[in-house]
């Protein structure tokens, strides 16, 4: 009897335990749903939920064992904003913590922010996480290394900076370590190839650079994307179970190991837009498994033929922008007839027009050097190649000899640059009929913006260097992405600024035309209008080795240092700042609509944004074809890849991108405070997003203190609805820049009205021209 009675009482304490187990559970991820702000993948949760016996969904699981919770997966809308400012990840990892059986956690897409507390370190029982697409800053705490039975740890889309920590080579345990799409930094540690369990490393889209460290030890690696990172430049020593090598625009620039051939699990290989030297593996080609294969953008040798073999699964080739030699292999021509292989900008035997010069490669593939893993013995073949390259290399360099004492004979100046007007040599400049019957509206528009500036004209070197007291480092202003920049006068007395751009390959003066038909073009009140140029010319060929660009010299500093640098004294008022980001609009107008081409993608940026002596906004850093280097062939020419003769859907995505940028400088006009990262305007977007509804005092508090008391509510109202229309994420949500120059020129009426009077007005309709 007493064994019965006691068996009974275990079996209600039991019980007890269980219903009390479960109501702690409860508490916890009702506490959870709070601190989440009551997202509406919770709205099903409340205190009579049974948690363990919930029918998952793809956005919502959570899984018990004997009652205790050991999974949760919470997936929210993709593109959620961070959650309110009161929310605390602290307190929010804290409150997880709690659930000391949990081995899976996935909290994706739901706006955590905050950097990620040392407290996670407390889910010891964790074997997954995935908090992928939230808003997580700073660095990736060393605690996190204290998991020691993590296997896969996901970070994608967040805003992690700093170093991936040395000891995350004591998580052997660890076998998926993925952190794309972040700010990481630095070098990777030598550690982690000791991570012998490791199947995925997929550190894309970060700044990692430096050497990778040596996994050839990771006998189980089958997934390696390093894409948009700055590794280099050693190709990284690999195991041979690859499934998929993504090494993709990075400054590897080696040679491709012969030993990766030997890869035969390998489906996917992109090593495009590195510097890589040396021959193609062909044999690469024909691996059991290659799927997938792109080596476009680097510097690779070798010859194609016809009856080379082939994986016949292939499904995608690119070779594009290599030094490869020979024909198509028959094997993947049907590739390159369905527009899914690629195999321009070499010397092939193709007998179209996408091919260079069978001499260009030989010469080139000389100039990177003979191929490392070549014996020191030459082969025949290669010694005959040899000679044949010395005899043509002999006959160039009596042409070079030609042209020098031909060059001597008629006495050429140092400083060549261009005697006539780029209207002269408009048919040259390979635009089309249409773009050329366009001169009457580009003329009026230039008449219109190109207010008290000198006519443009070529300039002598010499004129540069007395300007310039011969480049002088007193003149030196700076140095950029897009060359040096110096200070200079000229005879008449008037001050340019002048940058120097180095020329990335030997071309004569001509090849510029297109270039310079644009530059003079781009004249208007409201940006750093070109002057002129200078070429300087190499002696032995004549072609550019360096052009200079006169810029109009402005003095006044940037609008940055007029809105969130300066000292209170110094700040623009509401009106000035109404009236810089106005000119700044109708910058961006006129680079848009007030000549053909369009000028598109330009990076906008509140640094780049000019003042001059009356506080005239002039925009200094849009997109110059021979400034960024973004160039693309269109009708035989290469032309800025931000212009183009038509708006077509591509074109007008650019068009909305520069919409952003803009948004960016209103928020920092807006808030008086330097905004220098993608978390803090995400951040000052969200709060701006908050007080924009409330009340008059309210959304004042978020605004610069110089322009709290500015008179018109409605003005500053709309500028505001302006910048978040214009930091949209989606870019067909954003304006077009007529509308936001229309709403500026409103906000400007209706504070001019408001500050005249001293009240506000109940109904204003304002009559504007959108120009």
């Amino acid at each position: 009897m007493a064994n019965i009675i006691l068996t009974v009482l275990i079996l209600l304490l039991s019980i007890c335990f269980s219903e009390q187990h479960q109501s702690s559970n409860a508490k916890i991820l009702l506490k959870i749903k709070f601190l989440l702000n009551y997202p509406s993948v919770l709205s099903s949760w409340n205190t009579k939920t049974d948690f363990c016996n919930i029918e998952p969904t793809q956005s919502l699981t959570v899984t018990c064992y004997e009652e205790s919770i050991t999974q949760i997966h919470i997936i929210g809308n993709e593109g959620n904003p961070p959650l309110p400012l009161n929310f605390s990840i602290d307190s929010f990892v804290r409150t997880l913590s709690k659930l000391q059986t949990i081995k899976v956690l996935t909290l994706v897409s739901l706006g955590l922010w905050g950097p990620l507390p040392r407290k996670i370190a407390r889910l010891s029982s964790l074997e997954i996480l995935n908090m992928s697409s939230n808003f997580l800053y700073d660095s990736i705490p060393n605690e996190i290394s204290y998991l020691t039975n993590m296997q896969t740890l996901i970070l994608d889309r967040n805003m992690f900076s700093g170093h991936l920590v040395d000891s995350v080579g004591s998580m052997s345990a660890l076998s998926v370590l993925s952190i794309r799409n972040n700010s990481l930094n630095g070098t990777l540690p030598e550690s982690l190839g000791r991570l012998e369990n490791l199947r995925v490393i997929s550190l894309a889209h970060n700044q990692l650079s430096g050497e990778v460290p040596d996994l050839g030890s990771l006998v189980n690696l089958q997934v390696l994307d390093l894409d948009g990172n700055f590794f280099g430049p050693q190709f990284p020593n690999l195991c041979d179970k690859l499934v998929t090598l993504v090494l993709r625009n990075n400054k590897f620039g080696s040679g491709i190991p012969k030993e990766l051939t030997s890869c035969y699990q390998l489906e996917k290989l992109d090593v495009s837009l590195n510097r890589l030297v040396g021959p193609f593996p062909l044999p690469l080609l024909s691996l059991p498994s290659i799927k997938k294969l792109d080596i476009s953008g680097n510097r690779l040798t070798g010859m194609l033929y016809e009856n080379l073999s082939c994986n016949s699964e292939l499904e995608f080739v690119n070779f594009s922008s290599n030094l490869l030699t020979g024909g198509l292999p028959s094997c993947f021509q049907s590739l390159f007839k369905d527009g899914i292989g690629l195999y321009s900008n070499n010397c092939l035997s193709t007998g179209d027009l996408s091919q260079l010069p069978l001499s260009f490669c030989q010469i080139e593939a000389l100039a990177v050097g003979p191929d490392r893993n070549k014996s020191k013995h030459p082969s025949r073949g290669v010694l005959a190649m040899s000679i044949v390259l010395g005899i043509v290399g002999g006959i160039i360099l009596v042409g070079f000899v030609f042209l020098f004492a031909r060059k001597v004979s008629l006495k050429m100046p140092r400083g060549n640059f261009l005697q006539r007007s780029s209207l002269e040599n408009a048919s040259s400049t390979g635009y089309s009929s249409k773009v050329l019957a366009d001169t009457r509206y580009i003329s009026q528009a230039m008449k219109i913006g190109a207010l008290c500036l000198p006519a443009y004209r070529t300039f002598s070197l010499e004129e540069l260097e007395l300007a310039t007291n011969n480049f002088d480092t007193s003149n030196f202003v700076g140095e950029g992405s897009h060359g040096q920049i110096y200070r200079g006068q000229l005879k008449d007395g008037s001050v340019v600024a002048i940058r120097c751009v180095k020329t990335k390959r030997r071309q004569g003066t001509q090849s510029f035309m297109h270039h310079i038909d644009l530059i003079w073009k781009l004249r208007h009140k409201h940006l750093v209008s070109a002057l002129g140029h200078c070429f300087e010319c190499y002696l032995d060929d004549a072609t550019v080795s360096r052009m200079f660009i006169i810029f109009e010299y402005v003095p006044n500093g940037t609008l940055r240092s007029w809105v969130s640098e300066g000292c209170y004294q110094r700040k623009l008022t509401w009106s000035q700042r109404i009236a810089a980001v106005t000119g700044v609009a109708k910058g961006i107008q006129f680079l848009h609509t007030g000549i053909v081409p369009g000028v598109f993608t330009n990076n906008l940026k509140i640094t780049d944004i000019l003042m001059d002596q009356n506080l005239v906004a002039k925009i200094s850093g849009y997109n110059l074809a021979l400034l960024s280097g973004s160039l693309i062939r269109q009708d035989g020419i290469e032309v800025p890849s931000g212009a183009r003769n038509e708006l077509k859907p591509r074109e007008r995505r650019e068009e909305k991108s520069d919409m952003y940028g803009f948004g960016v400088i209103l928020l920092e006009v807006l808030l008086g405070r330097p905004i220098n990262s993608k978390r803090e305007i995400d951040v000052a977007k969200y709060q701006l997003q908050i007080c924009i509804s409330a009340e008059g005092v309210a959304r004042r508090s978020i605004v610069d203190p110089a322009i709290q008391y500015i008179h018109s509510e409605e003005s500053l109202k709309t500028v505001m609805e302006i910048c978040i229309r214009c930091l949209h994420k989606n870019t067909s949500e954003r304006p077009l820049i007529d509308d936001v120059l229309w709403n500026l020129q409103f906000a400007a009426q209706v504070h001019d009205a408001q500050s005249n009077d001293g009240s506000p007005i109940s109904s204003f309709n304002p009559t504007l021209v959108r120009q």
